[in-house]
C-alpha cells in the first residue's frame, strides 16, 4: 500500500511541480527518489542502472536521440534566422488574406513541423507575425495559442506518415518499421485532427466576434509592421526547398525500391537500418542547403549551427529526465499490476493499447516519454496479441499525442510563457485542439483499423 501511495505521490508531485514552472529535470529527480524510497527499490541500482542508464534511462535516451534533437534544432534555427519560416507564412498571408489568421497560423505551423522544424522554433518564428495578423483581424491571443498548437503540435508530429519528428522515430526502433508506417491510417487520422481542430477554432472565432472579444497585446509584446516582417525575406519557393529536401531524403529509399532498386543497395540498406541516423542526416543536409541558398544564414552559418545545437540540449535533457522517472516507475509492483490489468482487460487489443499509451503519456506529460515507456514495457505484449507492427506504430504514436498535453506538459507551459498567456486565459483552446481533438481522431482511426 505504501508503494502504491508513493507511486501516486511521485506522479502527482511531478504534475504539480510542472504546473508551478519548477524545472522538469529537477522535478523528475525528486519524484523518482520518492518512488524509489516508498517502493523499497535498491537506491544505487535504481539511480545508476534504471534512472540514468537503464533501457528507459535518462542518458540512454539522450545518447540515442542526441543527433536527431541537435539536427532538428540546428535546422530550425537556420530556417528561423534566415526568415525562411516567415517567408512561408507570408506567402499564405498573400494567398489567403490577413483575415484568415487562424488558417495561416495552422498551415504555417504544419508545413514547418512536417518539414522538420522543431515545435519550439516554430512558436518563436511565428509569434511576431501572429501578433500582427491577430491584431489586424482583432482576434484574441488565446486563439493564436490554439492555432499554433494545432498546426505545430498535433497531426504533423504523430499522424502524418514520413514526418521526421521523434514521435514517429521512436516506434521504429522497437518494431522495425519505417517513418511511413500505416500511411492510410496516418493520413486519415491527420485529416481528422485538422478538420476537427479547424472546426473548433472557427467556432471560437465566431463566438469571440459575437461577444466583442478582441485582440489585447501582452505587456511585453512589440508588434512589428508587415513591412518590417517582410524585410529580407526570401522568396517562398526558395524557402520551401529545405523542407522538401528533408521529406524527400527520408522518402528516397522507399521511392528507389519502388522504382526497382534493390533493397540490398548499400545506401538503401543503410537508410533502412538507421531509423534515427537517417532523418538526422536529412535534417543536417537540409541545414547545409539552407545555409547555401539563404544569404542571411550564410553570413553566420557556423554560429547559427552552434546555437541551434546548443538549443537542443535543454529539451533533450528535459525529455530524458521524464523518461528516467518513467523507467523508475516501470520497476515498481504497482506499474506491473497496471500493465497486467491493461493487457489482460476484456477489451479489443487496440482499445487497451490506446488506454495504456494515453495513460502513460498523461502521467509523464510527454508524448515522446510516454512512447518510449510504452515501447519498452507494452509493445511485445500487443505484438503477441496479433496487432501488426505497422498499425501499432501509427496508432500508438497518435495515442501518445493526446493526454500528453495536459496542463503540466512542458510544451504547453513554454507556449504560454512565450505568448504571455495564463492557463486560465488560453488552456481551454490549447486543451481542446491538443487533447480532445487528437483523442477523438485517434479513436476514429482506431475504429477504421478494426474494420479494414
Amino acid at each position: 500500500m505504501i508503494g502504491i501511495l508513493g507511486l501516486f505521490l511521485g506522479m502527482g508531485l511531478l504534475i504539480f511541480l510542472a504546473l508551478r514552472d519548477v524545472n522538469i529535470i529537477f522535478a523528475s529527480v525528486i519524484c523518482a527518489l520518492i518512488v524509489i524510497a516508498t517502493n523499497g527499490l535498491p537506491f544505487a541500482d535504481s539511480i545508476n542502472q534504471t534512472f540514468l542508464f537503464g533501457d528507459l534511462g535518462a542518458f540512454t535516451f539522450a545518447g540515442r536521440f542526441f543527433l536527431l534533437f541537435a539536427a532538428g534544432a540546428m535546422f530550425g534555427k537556420i530556417m528561423s534566422e534566415s526568415h525562411a519560416a516567415t517567408s512561408i507564412a507570408m506567402a499564405l498571408v498573400n494567398a489567403l488574406g490577413a483575415q484568415r489568421a487562424l488558417w495561416i497560423t495552422v498551415l504555417s505551423g504544419a508545413l514547418l513541423t512536417y518539414g522538420g522544424v522543431v515545435v519550439f522554433v516554430v512558436i518563436f518564428a511565428m509569434y511576431p507575425l501572429g501578433l500582427r495578423l491577430f491584431q489586424a483581424a482583432d482576434l484574441p491571443k488565446r486563439l493564436f495559442c490554439g492555432a499554433i498548437a494545432l498546426g505545430a503540435g498535433t497531426f504533423t508530429l504523430t499522424a502524418l506518415p514520413g514526418t521526421p519528428s521523434i514521435h514517429n522515430v521512436i516506434p521504429t526502433l522497437k518494431l522495425g518499421t519505417d517513418l511511413f508506417a500505416a500511411p492510410l491510417l496516418g493520413i486519415f487520422g491527420g485529416a481528422m485532427m485538422f478538420i476537427l481542430g479547424m472546426a473548433y477554432l472557427e467556432r471560437e472565432r465566431r463566438i469571440a466576434k459575437a461577444n466583442g472579444e478582441g485582440f489585447v497585446a501582452g505587456p511585453n509584446d512589440s508588434i512589428p509592421s508587415m513591412e518590417s516582417i517582410a524585410k529580407d525575406v526570401p522568396h517562398w519557393g526558395l524557402a520551401l526547398v529545405p523542407l522538401v529536401l528533408v521529406i524527400g531524403t527520408i522518402l528516397s529509399p522507399r521511392l528507389a525500391t519502388i522504382a526497382g532498386a534493390s533493397a540490398d543497395t548499400p545506401w538503401i540498406a543503410f537508410a533502412s537500418s538507421q531509423p534515427i541516423l537517417w532523418p538526422s542526416i536529412a535534417l543536417a543536409l537540409a541545414s547545409v542547403v539552407a545555409v547555401l541558398i539563404f544569404a542571411t544564414a550564410r553570413r553566420n552559418a557556423i554560429r547559427l549551427m552552434g546555437i541551434g545545437t546548443q538549443d537542443a540540449i535543454i529539451p533533450l535533457l528535459a525529455t530524458s529526465a521524464v523518461i528516467g522517472f518513467g523507467g523508475v516507475v516501470a520497476q515498481t509492483e504497482g506499474f506491473a499490476a497496471f500493465t497486467q490489468a491493461i493487457v489482460g482487460a476484456d477489451l479489443p487489443p487496440l482499445v487497451s493499447m490506446f488506454a495504456a499509451a494515453s495513460t502513460i503519456s498523461g502521467i509523464t506529460g510527454s508524448s515522446s516519454g510516454g512512447l518510449q515507456i510504452f515501447m519498452a514495457t507494452f509493445a511485445d505484449s500487443y505484438l503477441a496479441l496479433g496487432v501488426s507492427a505497422q498499425e501499432l506504430h501509427r496508432l500508438v504514436a497518435m495515442a501518445s499525442g493526446g493526454f500528453d498535453s495536459l496542463p503540466h506538459c512542458g510544451a504547453v507551459i513554454v507556449l504560454l510563457q512565450i505568448t504571455q498567456q495564463t492557463h486560465k486565459q488560453a488552456y481551454k483552446d490549447i486543451g481542446v485542439v491538443t487533447v480532445i481533438v487528437p483523442v477523438v481522431a485517434t479513436l476514429l482511426t482506431l475504429g477504421l483499423a478494426m474494420i479494414i
